[in-house]
């Protein structure tokens, strides 16, 4: 047994920890005295505008009206009260008997599904707070609700919150709810669909009537059980509410626009201002952003039109301005209100033959011109560790001939591409993937040139911005200005100092011959891969598509905008289905010809740079005895003098002895 002294020592440290812990909650209670009111301003939405200074929405949406607590059906607020917080009235903020309770119950369970929140520390998390689950997240909640009750009505808080919770589907407050639901203000909500609406908050996808009506009715009729239970209605009005059939307006309800978007700028705004995104949504801001509206517009017709709604198919695109860096339009997937992840900014996927184009960069810089032969043929590499690397050309074709660079880039040859790879080195083709803004991960390997390295949509689209500006480096951005609620400017976006990180010269030889995947003159054993849109196509572009096994990429450029558009499953299942490989290039045509304004599309050439006739398959310039002709361009010294009847074919596999510039590996190869 324990001696007095011991026990006496026990009890005065309980005694000493209770009344540390009774100082500290007088001293928070004495600090939120002392802070005085919180603002109930901030519940303020966030008006977004495009390039133009149009309003697209604010952060409620369309569907957000403020009516007073008299203005709202007697029953939605029992309703909500009755699942949300019984005892709004009978705590300070904080219900210690629910939390204590809520505590046990999990700690039974084994879970952490019960939560303690009053609708007081709901609407303190509305106004001031994100919805992140952390325990700051959480004492800043209880804080703000201290605060709250301690220099707001009871009625005040509630009428706060019955007017910004959020019912899903863009609604946001109970009158907004009502209108949406069943078209008709609060105040005129029948029992049965107060109690159905006052469910969905909790989780508004899952609740939702529209969205799940066998949830829905399920926690309707438990709301009632409990309105029953708590003497707020007879049995009467129970039964009738239980057996009432409700009728949901039938009415299109608008899309809102770009959902993605306004969610990047969302969190551009919070960085650049150092605030909570929700801070910035409720915070009364003025957004002035890069949106171009018909853009955007024009892309999501342009997935409606090559996606069925029904497909498990997602898909992600982004237009960016090359002189500027100003995002234009996104796309972060095909449905924003059942998936929010913006795939264009987040997701990275392997970009497969797009990323070819950053490997003929650094071999223009080691050589290559657009006449440079390597042969097309099945080849397997012996690699310097040993080990032995079999790509292949898409279907097994090959030339079994030379190719030129010109047609290696225009038919998507592998075998030229891993040749390259392997002739420029792994060290200088991440050099410069980095000096095209590549920042993901890259994997020295040769393999590398098939772009089995992820990388995300923006990424990868503001690389070949970086070829339509003639190489200057600039940064995507979505903030041109932001206003605070009283219209003063509190920031202002400052023009990009324009950086060469690319010779201009080769910038634009790449660019044309980026131009030849739409060009059928480079047919050769296979077609180019655009071939099947040159029928779409009005104008000059360049691009380069990429295929998968799981993913199918289209990125290509004009002078004034470039676009990136990416297609695929989720769970990175196969696409299967060969039109599904097809779907990001219909989308990326038909979404540039819409935006395509004069339709004289010219990339201006720099000096240093000649244009001559070029025969395709030899390289060499061409005349009256060439089969086929077509404009290439050289940096000056670089052209080929022969002609395709008599000339030498520049065929780099020819010179590997003599060169002395070629990996060691490279060598043991041929």
């Amino acid at each position: 047994m324990k001696s007095l002294k011991e026990l006496h020592l026990i009890y005065k440290i309980i005694g000493g920890i209770a009344l540390l812990i009774i100082a500290g909650i007088l001293a928070i209670y004495l600090l939120a005295y002392l802070m005085g009111p919180p603002s109930l301003s901030d519940q303020t939405p966030t008006v977004f505008y495009d390039w133009e200074g149009e309003i697209i929405e604010d952060t409620f949406g369309d569907s957000y009206e403020w009516v007073s607590l008299e203005n709202i059906n007697t029953s939605a607020v029992q309703a909500t009260m009755v699942i949300e917080d019984n005892r709004f009235f009978d705590h300070n903020g904080l219900d210690f008997f629910r939390i204590v309770k809520s505590l046990w119950n999990n700690f039974i369970s084994g879970s952490l599904k019960e939560g303690a929140s009053t609708i007081t520390q709901q609407y303190a998390r509305n106004l001031y707070l994100s919805a992140d689950k952390t325990w700051s997240r959480k004492l800043q909640e209880a804080f703000y609700a201290i605060r709250l009750e301690m220099f707001y009505s009871k009625e005040e808080i509630l009428e706060g919150y019955m007017n910004t919770i959020y019912y899903g589907h863009g609604a946001h407050g109970i009158e907004a709810a009502s209108n949406y639901f069943f078209d008709k203000p609060a105040y005129q909500l029948s029992l049965a669909e107060a109690s159905m609406l006052a469910g969905i908050p909790k989780g508004p996808t899952y609740y939702s009537p529209l969205n799940n009506l066998e949830n829905a009715t399920d926690r309707q009729q438990l709301i009632l059980q409990r309105m029953l239970d708590n003497e707020m209605i007879t049995d009467k009005e129970y039964k009738e509410a239980v057996n009432e059939d409700l009728l949901y307006q039938q009415q299109a309800q608008a899309e809102e626009e770009a959902s993605f978007f306004k969610d990047e700028a969302l969190k551009e705004a919070a960085r650049i201002l150092e605030k909570d995104v929700e801070e910035i949504k409720l915070g009364g801001y003025h957004l002035h952003t890069t949106l171009n509206s018909d853009y955007q517009q024009d892309m999501e017709e342009a997935v409606a039109q090559a996606i069925d709604e029904e497909s498990d198919l997602e898909t992600a695109g982004i237009s960016i301005v090359p002189q500027t860096g100003e995002i234009a339009a996104m796309i972060g997937g095909t449905n924003y209100k059942e998936s929010s992840y913006n795939r264009a900014i987040d997701a990275k996927r392997m970009p497969g033959s797009t990323f070819k184009p950053i490997l003929y960069y650094a071999a223009l810089e080691n050589g290559y011109t657009a006449s440079t032969t390597l042969t097309s043929e099945a080849t397997t590499f012996e690699l310097a560790d040993g080990s032995a690397y079999q790509p292949s050309n898409f279907n097994g074709y090959y030339a079994d001939a030379p190719i030129t660079l010109a047609e290696a880039i225009a038919l998507s040859d592998n075998i030229y591409a891993v040749k390259t790879a392997l002739y420029v080195g792994g060290e200088r083709f991440i050099d410069t993937a980095e000096k095209f803004g590549i920042e993901s991960n890259l994997n020295d390997v040769p393999s590398l040139a098939l772009g089995t390295s992820s990388v995300s949509v923006i990424e990868l689209t503001n690389a070949y911005a970086r070829l339509a500006n003639g190489g200057k480096a600039i940064t995507p951005y979505l903030i041109e200005e932001i206003t605070d609620a009283d219209g003063k400017t509190i920031y202002s976006h400052k023009p990009q100092e324009e950086e060469s990180v690319l010779d201009e010269k080769k910038a634009f030889i790449l660019t044309q011959l980026l131009t030849g995947m739409f060009d059928e003159t480079l047919n050769s054993y296979t077609s180019v891969t655009g071939a099947s849109l040159q029928n779409q196509l009005t104008d000059i572009y360049a691009g380069k598509s990429g295929t998968t096994d799981f993913d199918s990429w289209m990125i290509g450029y004009s002078p004034d905008i470039s676009t990136g558009i990416w297609v695929g499953y989720d769970d990175h299942r196969e696409m299967t289905n060969v039109a599904e490989t097809a779907f990001s290039k219909e989308i990326w045509a038909n979404y540039m010809e819409k935006i395509d304004e004069d339709g004289k599309n010219v990339f201006p050439m720099p000096s240093g740079v000649v244009g001559l006739p070029i025969d395709p398959a030899s390289g060499l310039r061409a005349d009256t005895n060439c089969e086929k002709s077509r404009i290439m361009f050289y940096e000056k010294g670089t052209e080929p003098l022969g002609y395709c009847k008599n000339g030498d074919v520049d065929q780099l596999d020819d010179e590997i002895d003599d060169t002395g510039i070629l990996e060691k590996w490279f060598d043991l190869l041929f």
